[in-house]
């Protein structure tokens, strides 16, 4: 086992090829074997992509992930709103295992104008009801909630770890993009990262630290935290991915790290997987 690389949805350079026939090509001409299906304005999957994407990853040794919607609230202070969102992951969970996608990213919430505590306490609810229905239906892809950008976001790292004690099942999505840029640019060193790995390790265990999903790219902050995605050419904000790959590989982690840099994702997934083959090798 190793780490996978791969981008979030298609890069500018994928524009005239066809998905998902070309996909397998695409991707192991960047030496890369992992892929995220971007369902963030809602779970619009084409029927020869669920015909087709399964078999084709499966023979090519692509793993898939998807993103779940963006509008779902999970902790919206009305609860039918709520009861939406279950709906909601439900739909990108039944879409995920039909599609042969091994993981689910949703966003944490919001704290609108509650305090944190009462937001998470919310949050927690509804990915526990969300659970409940998984479990019921029988559903096989992984929940991972997700570590956010901006400051008035559920989703600090602590959160995340909170809610992903809902189920022993459920594994962090850690966008250490995200973290950087709603601390305003605290992720400089090695140390930084190894901070942030011991958190999850002590907080979920070696193995959800090993097999969790990780989000990538530079991003703007402004005061409030993150204001847009960049890409690895970006020198002036953060964070840089060279240490994350040294700890990858020095602590043999089995992660996928999906790449969402803005519109060069594939090519600077292929950056870091070289880097951290350059590591393993040591």
């Amino acid at each position: 086992m190793a780490v996978r690389f791969g981008p979030g949805g298609n890069s500018e350079s994928f524009a005239k090829k066809k998905f998902p026939a070309d996909l397998p090509s695409y991707l192991s001409g960047m030496d890369l074997n992992l892929y995220e299906i971007e369902c963030g304005r809602g779970v619009r999957i084409s029927a020869a992509t669920y015909e087709n994407l399964p078999g084709l990853a499966k023979e090519n040794d692509i793993e898939i992930t998807l993103h779940a919607p963006y509008f779902i609230s999970l902790s919206s202070e009305k609860e039918e709103t709520r009861l939406k969102s279950v709906d909601y992951i439900m739909e990108a969970m039944r879409a995920a295992d039909m599609v042969g996608a091994t993981k689910v990213v949703v966003h944490s919430g919001s704290c609108a104008k509650m305090t944190r505590e009462q937001a998470l306490a919310l949050a927690t609810d509804t990915l526990k009801r969300t659970v409940e229905v998984m479990k019921a239906e029988g559903t096989k892809a992984i929940l991972c909630p997700e570590t956010m950008g901006k400051i008035n976001q559920l989703g600090t790292l602590d959160e995340v770890t909170k809610l992903c004690k809902i189920d022993d099942n459920m594994l962090p999505c850690v966008d250490f993009g995200h973290l950087n840029a709603r601390t305003h640019g605290s992720i400089k060193t090695i140390a930084d990262y190894e901070a942030l790995l011991d958190k999850i390790e002590n907080d979920l265990g070696f193995d959800r630290l090993s097999n969790m999903h990780v989000h990538f790219s530079k991003i703007m902050y402004t005061e409030g935290g993150e204001k847009m995605h960049l890409t690895f050419e970006d020198n002036l904000y953060g964070p840089d991915y060279e240490s994350l790959m040294e700890l990858f590989a020095r602590k043999n982690l089995n992660c996928t790290v999906i790449c969402e840099s803005a519109g060069t994702q594939a090519e600077d997934a292929a950056v870091m997987k070289k880097c951290y083959d350059s590591f393993l090798k040591g």
